[in-house]
């Protein structure tokens, strides 16, 4: 069941070079130079100036209900800044919860969204497999040839498995899709380029990895004003209200996720009804898998390498409904929708 087409999001070009401070303080009222001039080559470790929601509102502020939710309360957030769904216009706004009246802003060219956004103290240990994605060595490396390993293992490269994912999600096509535990925007790019979704909003955990996908997309002025936003974001608490979202994607990622089952439940709850569930993973290796059997075996402690049944039952237990999979070796793309 299709999902009526979200709107399309008019884009002000005057806004990416000076904005008025409406009801946020600015500690610059100016883009850094790496926004301005996406072909000037910036440090990923550079900060952002980070925009503040003043006490008191002029009477020519603009609070806008965003499609973004606490990661707290799962309340919509409040934005405050320039319109427009794009990189520079959110990093120059600043957004609150309307409930609970924790205040989220971008660094780093992303937007934090996690629940420690703003914590000064206070550092959660996690995984050695989500650890391994913070690192920039591997965020460096993801997309210049840790990702090209895939295919030994059946994956049938990135063009093709844009493409199939593309299939399953046609009913949804011209809604919000978000591109789980998106890496360094592999996938995110292609479905911002692609222009039939409303908007694309490229999450993940690692903050090295959205910095990467940051890199690619400045060296593509075009990429800048599309309809694409970068954000932090844990799978197990996703920064959405319930029921507003299209489509998710979440490409090699499934069995990374610390808590399968928390993760597809989440990704249920912020489904719209027809909404569509897409993602490739690896398969739990057998003797008709040979290869990878010594490689998982070496790698079981630290991933959730699950079987085709378990997957599907992993979906239905979750509510998703038609669910259908694509198997090569031990590569499956598998798809599930929200009745």
């Amino acid at each position: 069941m299709a999902t009526p087409a979200s709107p399309s999001i008019g884009i002000n070009q005057h806004s990416l070079v000076k904005t008025k401070p409406l009801s946020v303080t600015w500690k610059s009222q100016y883009l850094p130079h790496s926004l301005l001039l996406p072909n000037i080559i910036r440090s990923s470790s550079a900060h952002a100036v980070v925009p503040e929601i003043s006490s008191t509102h002029s009477q020519t502020s603009e609070a806008n209900v965003e499609l973004f939710g606490c990661p707290v309360c799962y309340e919509q957030l409040i934005r405050i800044g320039p319109s427009g769904f794009n990189i520079p216009a959110i990093y120059r706004s600043a957004f609150k919860c309307r409930k609970c009246n924790k205040a989220y802003s971008s660094k780093n060219v992303y937007l934090d969204l996690t629940v420690s956004a703003g914590a000064k103290v206070y550092n959660e240990p996690k995984p050695i497999r989500t650890e391994l994605f913070r690192s920039p060595l591997v965020s460096f490396l993801y997309e210049r040839g840790w990702r090209q390993n895939f295919a030994l293992t059946g994956f049938p490269g990135p063009d093709q498995e844009f493409q199939m994912a593309q299939e399953y999600l046609r009913v949804v096509q011209g809604g919000v899709l978000v591109d789980l535990s998106c890496g360094s925007g592999l996938f995110s790019r292609k479905f911002a380029k692609s222009g039939v979704y409303s908007r694309v909003i490229a999450l993940d955990f690692s903050e090295n990895m959205l910095r990467q996908c940051y890199d690619f997309i400045k060296s593509d002025a075009s990429m800048l004003s599309s309809n694409l936003a970068l954000v932090r974001a844990d799978v197990s608490r996703l920064p959405f209200s319930s029921g507003s979202v299209d489509a998710v994607h979440a490409g090699a990622a499934l069995h990374c996720w610390p808590s399968p089952s928390n993760a597809v439940a989440e990704i249920c709850r912020i489904l719209r009804s027809g909404g569509v569930f897409v993602g490739t993973t690896f398969l739990r290796a057998s003797q008709a898998t040979p290869a990878m059997l010594v490689i998982q075996r070496a790698l079981e402690s630290s991933y959730s390498y699950l079987a085709e049944e378990e997957i599907e039952d992993l979906c239905r237990s979750c509510g998703l409904v038609n669910y259908s999979k694509n198997v090569q070796g031990s590569f499956i793309l598998f798809s599930a929708q929200k009745c």
